[in-house]
Order: C-alpha cells, then sequence, then structure tokens
C-alpha cells in the first residue's frame, strides 16, 4: 500500500462503509482470538459488511478470525465491530495491519476497545483471566508510523507516555470488582510472532517489565494514539508460565481459543455495564 496514497485508500473505504451502514457508531470494537462470540450480544445488528466488500481491506488468515464489520446496538449502544485482525506474522505491512483503525477515525469514531488473547508472564495471572493493559513494551521489528507521514493523521513524533485511557479502566476494575470478575492491570509485550517465546524469552519479557505478551495490538494502539483516539485494551490469559519461563503443558491455537471462549462470559458482564459508560465519557 503506497504510503502517500493511504488517505485515500482510507477516505475511500470509509465512504463505501458510510454508504452501507447509514448511520455513526460511537465505539469501535477490535476483536482479538477467540473473542467473536461477542457479536451474539447485538440487539439489533445493523449491517455486516465482508472485509471483501470495503476496498483495499485485506483478509486476516488466522482462526476463529470472522472477516466482517459488524455495526450494531450493544448494551444501548451503537458500536462498529472489526472481527478479523491482520497481524504481521500473517506477512501484511504496518500500514495494512492498522488500515482498520484509520478508517474508523475516518468514519468520525474517536473511541475503541482492542482485545486480545495474550501469554501471561506475571506469575499472579491465571488462564482465563482478565487484564486492562495500561502500557505496552513494542519489540515489532517495525512501526507504523514509519516512512512518510501524512499530517492529515497527527504529529511525526507523537508522545507515547500517556497512551491508555486510566478513567476507563479504573470504571472497568470498580465494575468487574462488584460481579466477582478477576481482572488485572498490567503491561503488555508486543512481538511480531508467530513462534511462541522460548523460556528465556519469557525470563528476559518479566525482567523488562512484561506482565502480558502477544503478536498484535500494539501498532494499531500506535496509530490510534497518533489519531487521538481514546482506547483501552482487554486482555484474555491464554496461558501462563512459571518463574523459570516454562509452561505446565505446550501452548495451541486451539487450546488459546477454547481458553478464550470459556471467559468470554465474564467479558459479556463486564461490558454490559462498562460500555454504556463509555457511550457518556
Amino acid at each position: 500500500m503506497p504510503e502517500k496514497n493511504l488517505y485515500k485508500q482510507a477516505l475511500e473505504a470509509a465512504e463505501t462503509i458510510k454508504r452501507i451502514i447509514k448511520t455513526k457508531p460511537k465505539l469501535a470494537l477490535f476483536l482479538g482470538t477467540g473473542s467473536a462470540q461477542i457479536i451474539q450480544s447485538l440487539h439489533p445488528s445493523i449491517s455486516e459488511i465482508d472485509y471483501g466488500e470495503i476496498p483495499h481491506m485485506l483478509k486476516a488468515s488466522v482462526q476463529s478470525h470472522h472477516n466482517q464489520l459488524i455495526v450494531g446496538n450493544l448494551y444501548g449502544v451503537t458500536v462498529m465491530i472489526w472481527t478479523g485482525r491482520l497481524h504481521y506474522y500473517e506477512g501484511y505491512t504496518m500500514d495494512q495491519i492498522t488500515f482498520p483503525i484509520r478508517i474508523t477515525k475516518l468514519l468520525g469514531v474517536d473511541k475503541a476497545i482492542f482485545t486480545n488473547a495474550a501469554g501471561g508472564i506475571n506469575p499472579s495471572y491465571n488462564p482465563g483471566d482478565l487484564v486492562l493493559v495500561r502500557d505496552h513494551i513494542n519489540l515489532f521489528p517495525a512501526n507504523p508510523l514509519r516512512g512518510y507521514n501524512d499530517e492529515r493523521w497527527g504529529v511525526r513524533f507523537p508522545d507515547m507516555s500517556n497512551v491508555y485511557q486510566k478513567s476507563w479502566n479504573i470504571q472497568a476494575a470498580k465494575i468487574a470488582t462488584k460481579q466477582g470478575i478477576t481482572i488485572h492491570q498490567g503491561v503488555y509485550a508486543g512481538l511480531p510472532g508467530p513462534s511462541l517465546e522460548t523460556s528465556a524469552e519469557y525470563k528476559y519479557l518479566r525482567t523488562i517489565g512484561a506482565d502480558l505478551v502477544g503478536m498484535s495490538t500494539v501498532p494499531e494502539i500506535i496509530v490510534a494514539h497518533q489519531m487521538r483516539m481514546q482506547k483501552t485494551v482487554i486482555s484474555i490469559v491464554s496461558n501462563v508460565v512459571d518463574n523459570d519461563g516454562n509452561a505446565s503443558t505446550e501452548t495451541t491455537l486451539e487450546q488459546v481459543i477454547a481458553t478464550v471462549d470459556n471467559s468470554l462470559e465474564n467479558v459479556h458482564k463486564l461490558f454490559k455495564n462498562w460500555i454504556p459508560f463509555l457511550d457518556k465519557r
């Protein structure tokens, strides 16, 4: 995707979506591995758009990513939900990975929640726990802002010292506590993948301050931050390692999806009260 054409291409995509949905969502959700069943809570579902119908939009190739943009009512709030995430390890460029974020901004949606499945490094985490990301460590080999900078997106050098919405996380933690949901706040380390981490790498990540590790989200957050979007991330702990960086069992994609699926009831409970709160911010 030629960088100087990125704004034009995102605008074409946004205009196509706008003609189809004929409404303005108030909040965007970008779903990670195994989270697509969240769309079952939409009442009603207003529009479903296959990624292939969106100009310049590519498709995710990973199991459990559905490659649809769905607009509907979620707990009283009109939302747009991206059900397929593109990953660096699939061979996509940073511009392609973050393209949905740019489209969302051009649609006038400035608030976003990202979900992902992540490996638990913090010894207090258990599989299925929810973690509100309070900061991240970018270990990807490329930055999505590298190259030509179109100032219509934002400044060349965005300050990354205060990326996540603290008030959103505080409110989510209060809601979760009232409902008896185990929830943490932690630091997410983003790696390119697709191979999972070695024991030595897990120990290294813990040493540099990471509580979680995954293969997504960070590029999207960087672009969203440059465009001055309000955003936060909920990670679902898919697997954990001990103090030596060793897992008790081998981690597979099927196991990750199953763990996330079993945790989505708590995500629904959280969203039921949290999303209306975010609508009023």
